[in-house]
């Protein structure tokens, strides 16, 4: 029986707590800390028709009551290669984190050699098995502070996903309200014109019985003219927002031609718009949680950077057995092993290592300022779409007012011209006034969608749902070891 109080035990009480430390180690560098910034209380923009409270951001597009729409959402997310893409970073991040995580472990490798020499005239077989294995000791964090900043990056492709949802989520809704717009648009065209090829037949007749002149009739078709003119400008932006819609959705340009040619009216926000509060932007952007774990990654790789300037220490060892035949490797054979601790101590490296340390810190200033820019501009982005919200909501009344104001005066001076009251030109300015005050008016409704839709992303709307970022994009097959087959 040992005493407590001999040399042995007050080794033994020493060295234990030594080799727990050497087995846990320790860190350098900064410990990573969130940001703290000052963000104003409320919306300076807001009013009564964008309420401070929680913003309801999941599926916002479904409040533009529009069925089509909500399907193309639901397609693009599946189908979109630009998600596909983010989703393949993730699996990249994944993988790094896991292959940064076991250099925390240790690592053993088996190895074996079979030759057959000639010595003084004798013919000898030797066979030779062995293990080594090897483990760094992370005395200093280096790893540890390694397999943080993978974990960070993984969350920073977690995030950069979701911020690739959220804009493409708001580029097919903006490109579907587009395309309606301008369906509404040809169409008004169309009628206008139809309605203004009836008045220059009519003051044909009137010219032809004498009581209008030719240059009444050649004002009359230079109008109808100058409307259809608008058309092919019309169609081509129609096609080009339908080809974009498509190519969102993981199509080819003309596969949802047929699909969006069955009309329908230009989606309709709900009113009010809840904007909730700034601070609510830290947690609802993607692009604002992706720079903060950004910047969390390049402050952990501080501390990695830190600890290479540190010593090293690893523990290797080595078992070998050699015999003459297969067979006796594991009884008649020669044993040997070996075991212990390596040390390296960085000497002199005419500042190499203080060099990549404050270069790392360096990047983490850029990551911080980055993060910090990305806040004011959430900011920025959310003052902006709440005022043009508000403004074109404002706008649109008065362009209604305006209308039917117009609609009225082309009415009575018709009227007027068909009785003699009053001349041509009236009737003329009357309808230009009207197509546009009318095509003015669906120009109006497409942007309170459009706002709608920028406010929405502003705030951080985006995918509820869960996807899935496990399955690859191309799927290998045949990829065990078998003779290579010839390329061209």
């Amino acid at each position: 029986m040992v005493d407590n109080s001999s040399p042995l035990r007050r080794a033994a009480g020493i060295g234990i707590p030594l080799l727990g430390l050497l087995l846990s180690g320790c860190a350098v560098g900064p410990d990573y800390l969130m940001p703290s910034l000052a963000l104003p209380a409320s919306w300076s923009s807001s009013s009564a028709e964008t309420p401070a409270r929680p913003v309801e951001l999941a599926h916002w597009w479904e409040r533009l009551g529009d069925r089509e729409l909500n399907a193309l959402v639901e397609e693009a997310v599946a189908g979109n290669l630009d998600v596909a893409a983010a989703k393949a970073k993730i699996r990249t991040a994944r993988a790094t984190e896991r292959q940064t995580n076991a250099a925390l472990l240790p690592s053993a490798d088996g190895s074996s050699s079979a030759s057959r020499q000639k010595s003084q005239g004798e013919v000898q077989n030797q066979f030779k098995g062995g293990f080594d294995s090897s483990w760094e000791l992370d005395l200093f964090g280096a790893n540890a502070r390694s397999s943080e900043a993978a974990r960070y990056g993984s969350q920073a492709a977690d995030e950069d996903l979701g911020s690739v949802v959220l804009t493409l989520i708001g580029d097919v809704a903006s490109n579907y309200v587009a395309a309606r717009g301008y369906q509404a648009r040809i169409s008004l065209a169309q009628q206008s014109a139809a309605s203004q090829r009836e008045t220059a037949g009519l003051t044909r007749k009137k010219f032809e019985a004498g009581s209008a002149s030719a240059v009444d009739v050649s004002n009359a078709e230079g109008q109808a003219a100058s409307t259809e003119a608008k058309l092919p400008d019309l169609r081509t932006a129609y096609a080009g927002a339908v080809h974009r819609l498509s190519v969102l959705t993981g199509r080819a340009p003309a596969d949802l031609d047929a699909r969006m040619k069955k009309g329908g009216a230009i989606p309709r926000p709900r009113q009010p718009v809840p904007t909730g509060l700034p601070a609510d932007l830290l947690t609802n952007r993607p692009d604002i949680r992706k720079a903060e774990r950004d910047y969390a990654q390049a402050t952990a790789k501080i501390g990695a950077a830190a600890a290479a300037r540190y010593p090293s220490v690893s523990l290797s060892g080595t078992l070998s057995t050699t015999a003459t035949s297969i067979g006796d490797l594991g009884k008649a054979s020669s044993l040997s092993w070996s075991l212990g601790p390596s040390l390296s101590v960085p000497i002199f490296n005419a500042g190499k290592l203080a060099a990549a340390q404050e270069a790392a810190e360096a990047t983490r200033d850029q990551y911080f300022v980055a993060y910090k820019a990305a806040v004011l501009g959430a900011l920025e982005d959310v003052e902006n779409a709440i005022v043009a919200f508000r403004q074109e909501r404002i706008k649109n009344g008065r362009l209604a007012a305006a209308t039917q104001s117009y609609r009225k005066a082309s009415e009575l001076a018709q009227s007027l011209y068909q009785s003699g009251s009053s001349s041509f030109l009236d009737v003329l300015d009357a309808e230009r006034s009207l197509y546009s005050a009318e095509d003015s008016l669906l120009t109006s409704t497409v942007a309170i969608a459009d706002n709608y839709i920028t406010l929405n992303k502003a705030l951080g709307g985006g995918w509820s749902g869960t996807i899935d970022a496990s399955k690859p994009e191309v799927v290998d097959t045949n990829t065990g070891p078998r003779l290579r087959a010839a390329t061209n």
